[in-house]
């Protein structure tokens, strides 16, 4: 490792520190609500396990990128396509690299700008093969050797601003005088500029989820309630070239749902990777928008909360999940080991393949399969307990589920028995075991321990002023924002 276990010990108790205190400042108004109390400070031998668990998360994204196109897969060991998601979770990663020693900042800084390079190279267009994407959005998925679209995905809304997130956060890292760093901005900008996000609006103000080529329509799902559709909105606000119309932030607010899970009010989506992939990139702690200044909270304690239900639903375990406890948690969209029912201990079970899976009060999509990436992407919300999730995971099952790139996907210690899973392994008496590592749960999972740590991606990205004038056309006010530059046209 780069650093000593001191120094990120030093380090990781001021990241704790400021979260209690930005946890507690953001508490509703009532004097008799609750504060959650200060998290205790990490042990030397969980500092160290972090420290690891780091540098082998970044060594996914660096080892498996594609040398020629410079493409992140959607998983791997097993081969498979591009996630255009996961290329926008690798350009944070490189960075995190550099400034954790893990690679230099040329090392870094080149692979970045061949990245951007390529993107912006591959061509757009309405045909239904031979491009990469068309009005500036990306295909779901790219074919890894030549970055064409993968067979008949669709044209993505979402994943395009997840890879921008990535752009954008690459655009204010490389900030140097190096021609190779002004150009990772050049391209970062043009990538940004050309999205037409009005375009995706076949129902304004919202926007929709997806567009086929083939009979040139668009999904009939647009992106509404509280989930991963956060970033987008806040991307299409603050775009310079065509912004949507600042009325669709309130009208995205207006379809949340409100309600009480194991105690804890919040703006409910189960899985945790709703919560957690807009504040890779973005910063809510203490600024607000119309919804959440009703509300007396803010988007991070929001987030905090279902964290904390869901950790309370794992130690509670009212379906008697083998394995589920207080300090082993975790729910969110990731591999399972069968879709399909199998009768365990005489009690009738049913199984999923890759699914959505988490619980609050909207829904529970639950079949004993726990995703280390879903405590550990919530280790910026409540640090203890993911900590602890993440230590106790290790330990208990060990080269089972954390190898050479970290936590492998998922497992599931209730399938125990002989079964007829598509993909992992069974450990007899253990569980099952996914055997492959998926780009946009790697990708959270290191970020956030890098916000955790250091805040990094938060304050390059509180420098940007496409996320800056996006915030601000939504409504934001408070907190960091309120020394931000006012950025032109966003009211």
């Amino acid at each position: 490792m780069m650093n000593s276990s001191h120094r990120n010990s030093r380090t990781l108790r001021g990241a704790l520190s400021a979260l209690a205190i930005a946890l507690a400042a953001c508490q509703p108004s009532d004097a008799s609500a609750p504060l959650p109390p200060a998290p205790p400070p990490p042990s030397p031998r969980a500092v160290a396990f972090l420290d690891t668990l780091s540098e082998r998360t970044f060594r996914w994204f660096w080892d498996t990128q594609n040398p020629t196109t410079h493409l992140t897969p959607d998983r791997w060991p097993t081969k498979s396509f591009s996630s255009i998601a996961a290329v926008g979770f690798g350009l944070n990663a490189y960075a995190i690299g550099a400034e954790r020693g893990y690679v230099t900042r040329a090392e870094a800084r080149d692979r970045t700008l061949a990245t951007l390079r390529f993107l912006y190279a591959l061509p757009q267009g309405p045909a239904t093969t031979g491009v990469a994407g068309y009005k500036g959005f990306f295909y779901h998925f790219l074919d890894m050797d030549t970055g064409m679209r993968y067979k008949d995905v669709e044209l993505s809304s979402i994943d395009t601003s997840l890879l921008l997130g990535g752009v954008l956060f690459a655009q204010s890292y490389y900030d140097g005088a190096d021609p190779a760093e002004v150009s990772i901005r050049a391209y970062a900008d043009s990538l940004y500029r050309r999205v037409d996000w009005t375009w995706f609006q076949n129902q304004p103000p919202l926007v929709s989820m997806g567009w086929h080529p083939e009979n040139t329509t668009f999904n009939s799902y647009q992106w509404k309630g509280l989930d991963e559709g956060m970033i987008l909105y806040i991307l299409a606000l603050g775009s310079p070239t065509h912004p949507i119309d600042s009325t669709a932030w309130q009208q995205w607010t207006s379809t949340y749902q409100w309600g009480t899970y194991y105690q804890q009010e919040h703006v409910g989506f189960a899985p945790l990777f709703g919560h957690q992939f807009s504040q890779v990139w973005i910063d809510f702690r203490d600024i607000q928008d119309a919804y959440m200044r009703g509300k007396g909270i803010d988007y991070f304690e929001n987030s905090r909360r279902a964290a904390v239900a869901q950790r309370a639903y794992a130690a509670d375990n009212p379906n008697k999940w083998t394995g589920y406890a207080a300090n082993v948690w975790g729910l969110s969209a990731s591999d399972g080991p069968f879709d399909g029912n199998l009768t365990i201990a005489g009690k009738a079970r049913h199984f999923y393949s890759y699914a959505a899976r988490g619980t609050d009060f909207t829904e529970t999509r639950d079949d004993g399969t726990i995703s280390p990436m879903a405590s550990g992407g919530s280790i910026v919300f409540a640090p203890d307990l993911a900590i602890d999730a993440l230590v106790a995971m290790r330990e208990k099952y060990g080269d089972n589920l954390f190898q050479q790139y970290g936590f492998v996907d998922a497992f599931n210690p209730t399938l125990s028995v002989s079964a007829p899973i598509i993909a992992g392994r069974i450990v007899p008496g253990v569980g099952w075991f996914d055997t492959d590592y998926l780009g946009i749960d790697q990708g959270p999972m290191l970020a956030m321990l890098e916000n955790y740590k250091s805040e990094l991606i938060w304050k390059k990205m509180r420098t940007n002023p496409y996320i800056v004038r996006g915030l601000q056309r939504a409504g934001f006010t408070g907190g960091w924002l309120a020394s931000a530059p006012q950025a032109q046209g966003a009211h």
